[in-house]
């Protein structure tokens, strides 16, 4: 099955950005990035800048964009049956080329986990902003959510620079 993914979240104060690989079934099928439940990347976002966490995806956006955090997928469309990133086949990456030019206040990408990384170089070759491959904020990524949130502490560090 063709599936396609969202577009990004951003705007001219972004500062940062978070990409994953592709959508999973959940996110899909709510139009929500990072909507399955045990995921634990909302829960990271909210920790990280000492909010109460949220439920709804309108005040999720709103944290990242107050924080000057986009988020987007490598990947534009795909093949694929599950949520796993192994499953996917025939992918089209996004127009990066079009987005950085677009969102030139944007300094350090960040991947989330490797997958995204590893597609990101395939597809468009070189990646030409500095940037950090965290752990996956996936629950297939079974490492505990405090070691996640320490390692992800890096974006609140990355926000801080001039």
């Amino acid at each position: 099955m063709r599936i396609f993914s969202f577009p990004p979240f951003a705007d001219e104060n972004s500062k940062l950005l978070i990409l994953g690989t592709m959508p999973g079934k959940i996110s899909l099928s709510r139009q929500q990035y990072y909507a399955h439940p045990q995921n634990a990347f909302w829960k990271i976002m909210f920790a990280l800048f000492n909010e109460t966490f949220e439920e709804d995806f309108k005040k999720r956006k709103a944290l990242l964009l107050a924080n000057r955090i986009a988020i987007w997928d490598v990947l534009k469309g795909c093949e694929r049956e599950s949520s796993a990133d192994s499953d996917i086949k025939l992918e089209e990456p996004n127009d990066f080329e079009n987005f950085f030019a677009e969102h030139t206040s944007i300094k350090h990408i960040f991947f989330n986990g490797n997958n995204p990384c590893l597609y990101y170089s395939r597809h468009l070759k070189q990646i030409p902003l500095p940037y950090t491959i965290l752990p996956s904020t996936s629950p297939a990524h079974a490492v505990s959510f405090e070691k996640k949130l320490k390692q992800w502490q890096v974006i609140k560090k990355r926000l801080e620079e001039k």
